[in-house]
């Protein structure tokens, strides 16, 4: 299960020209569930994304310590089987996303973990299978990439130059990332996408 959530001062969904849902400040959430994603995907992905220190506190100024709880903020979520394609060739194959059937049940428990987790009110949606128009101010802009599955390390092939160390790179096998040193502190937390 993948999302891409952003800060939001602002988001709404429109269907057939009627405006169905919208948000104030608070996170707007595409989500996208693989052909093998389970309830356990669900209770990581909603975990992440309602601690996801993506708010300054206002007090202090300091960036990255509230999460949308915090704030009290509003999510809108909206199914995205899109980010699930593989577009290695160029036209996007969508096999690795869930079929439309089990996917709306999936997604539909997911938006109700959502709830459960924070309060039902603060959480909207789109709607499942349609085609929406989806706007939204982007806070910063401030956006991340979270996943239920763990990203993919590997160590470059010896030589190989590596610009920066513990630079993520996709592989097919799965190496365990080292410890390096921290972020610089203009960078978002790396935590952001951890599962």
């Amino acid at each position: 299960m993948r999302a891409i959530v952003q800060r939001v001062s602002s988001a709404s969904v429109t269907v057939d020209n009627e405006v169905i849902s919208s948000i104030g400040r608070g996170l707007m959430v595409l989500v996208g569930i693989g052909r093998d994603d389970t309830v356990t995907d669900i209770e990581t992905l909603t975990k992440q994304i309602l601690t996801l220190k993506v708010f300054s506190d206002d007090a202090s100024g300091a960036m990255w310590k509230k999460n949308v709880k915090d704030i009290e903020g509003e999510v809108l979520c909206v199914s995205q089987f899109t980010l699930f394609a593989n577009t290695s060739k160029g036209k996007p194959d969508f096999h690795r996303a869930m079929a439309s059937g089990p996917s709306r049940e999936l997604y539909g428990s997911f938006l109700k973990r959502m709830g459960e987790l924070y309060k039902p009110e603060k959480i909207q949606d789109g709607r499942f299978g349609a085609m929406m128009d989806v706007r939204l101010t982007n806070e910063g802009p401030v956006t991340f990439t979270l996943d239920s599955r763990k990203f993919e390390y590997v160590d470059p092939p010896s030589g190989t130059a590596t610009p920066n160390k513990g630079t993520p790179v996709a592989s097919g096998r799965q190496t365990p990332r080292t410890q390096e040193s921290p972020p610089s502190t203009d960078a978002p937390h790396p935590k952001a996408q951890a599962s």
